[in-house]
């Protein structure tokens, strides 16, 4: 309260050397009244505001030239320029690019047999700056992906097997009594992370699995009312077992769109299952060791520069377009109306989609090595983004019918730019 009324005092001597000793009688001003002041200071510092001078010159026919002199004494804040930001790609920064992303692909390499649409899904989602699903039953490397694109980059990696006796506090983090100091210390969880493998997240209960995706929206936690930004980058692998009930919690649909792609794996092809048998005999063991995997990692600077570099690959109008007649469709709208879509879908894609399919298509045209998206670029991961926004209605599930299928009637009456 002290320095209340001291600052009080400082602003009203300013204003009597400024204007007058009678300033506040001819302009209705409680000096008393702190708001009054601060709102004159106010109306004096907007001096590109030739309002501010008409609402005060009408609360009193004081002398107008002698507050416009008055005002113009005050210096007006001096803009600063705003920070230069390169609005197109070299092709030095698309050179990088490929070649970052091709470090992470020889990862891979070491570790995945096959699986190629899940290697492509991480990156892109990497580049992107999106979370990701991933669905399969198990024995399909889900762990193994996700741990892969995790340890190729230098930055932080946690892993949470999800139970369902798992608290939000165990991933986000509490605060603990020291007995020592007598107060409070916080203890952040294992959210806080670069990269965070949620295995099994559909065994966590219904409040954990809020906790994780509000983490993953607001790119911060809230611990004993303190807010802690997470790391930067951060990214969500979440993995998930669809043949099993008793002891899940399935994820509700609004928070599924939260993740920008949902991978969706399948079982190899008898090849390929021989050549993992082959990978794991020369290895001679069957998990990972990540230290012995040859290769520079990816630092975290090449991530950021990735992310960066993808926000400025050109969208056309015809793509945005393109991106958004997509997703209305799924919604029975669009130029080309899929006849019979709403027996089949009781709810399309939200905006959200139109704004992953444009976000994963740059992502994409810069992986490949282009500064421009091309609407094969969109159309490569329309399953992805889409499969886990459209919810089908009870008589297509009861017919067996997929929202993969629906996506390909989608994606096939949807006219390409």
């Amino acid at each position: 309260d002290e320095y209340l009324i001291k600052f009080n005092e400082i602003l009203d001597d300013f204003f009597a050397d400024l204007l007058g000793e009678d300033y506040d009688q001819r302009l209705g001003i409680d000096v008393d009244d702190l708001e009054d002041l601060m709102q004159l200071l106010a109306d004096f510092n907007a001096a590109a505001n030739p309002e501010a001078l008409e609402r005060m010159a009408a609360l009193q026919p004081i002398d107008r030239a002698a507050m416009k002199d008055a005002k113009s004494s005050i210096p007006a804040p001096i803009p600063m320029p705003a920070a230069a930001r390169p609005t197109t790609l070299s092709a030095e920064d698309i050179a990088r690019a490929r070649n970052i992303g091709s470090q992470i692909r020889g990862r891979f390499a070491q570790t995945l047999v096959g699986q190629d649409n899940l290697r492509e899904s991480l990156i892109t989602t990497l580049v992107a700056g999106g979370h990701i699903l991933i669905e399969s039953v198990p024995g399909l490397a889900k762990t193994t992906a996700a741990q892969t694109l995790a340890t190729s980059v230098s930055g932080s990696f946690k892993r949470v097997q999800c139970t369902p006796d798992l608290m939000p506090s165990d991933l986000v983090g509490t605060q603990v009594f020291d007995f020592a100091t007598q107060k409070f210390s916080t203890q952040i969880g294992p959210i806080h992370a670069n990269f965070v493998l949620l295995d099994e997240i559909n065994r966590s209960n219904a409040k954990t699995q809020s906790a994780m995706l509000e983490a993953m929206a607001e790119g911060a936690t809230t611990i004993g009312g303190q807010r802690i930004a997470l790391p930067k980058p951060f990214m969500v692998i979440a993995t998930q077992n669809p043949i099993e009930e008793e002891g899940t919690f399935n994820l509700p649909e609004a928070q599924m769109d939260r993740f920008m792609m949902k991978a969706v794996l399948t079982y190899p092809t008898a090849q390929e299952e021989q050549r993992m048998l082959a990978m794991l005999t020369r290895r001679g063991s069957d998990t990972v060791d990540q230290h012995a995997l040859t290769g520079d990692t990816v630092s975290i600077s090449d991530v950021e520069f990735l992310r960066s570099a993808a926000r400025r690959v050109h969208v056309s109008d015809a793509i945005m377009q393109y991106a958004v007649d997509i997703a209305a469709t799924s919604r029975g709208a669009g130029t080309k109306p899929v006849q019979g879509l709403s027996s089949l879908v009781r709810l399309g894609a939200s905006p959200r989609a139109s704004i992953a399919l444009v976000r994963i298509g740059q992502a994409n045209a810069l992986l490949q090595g282009r500064d421009y998206v091309i609407p094969e670029d969109v159309k490569a991961f329309a399953h992805e983004v889409l499969r886990h926004r459209i919810l089908m209605t009870f008589e297509a599930l009861a017919d067996g019918v997929t929202s993969d299928q629906v996506v390909d009637s989608i994606v096939q009456a949807v006219p390409v730019p």
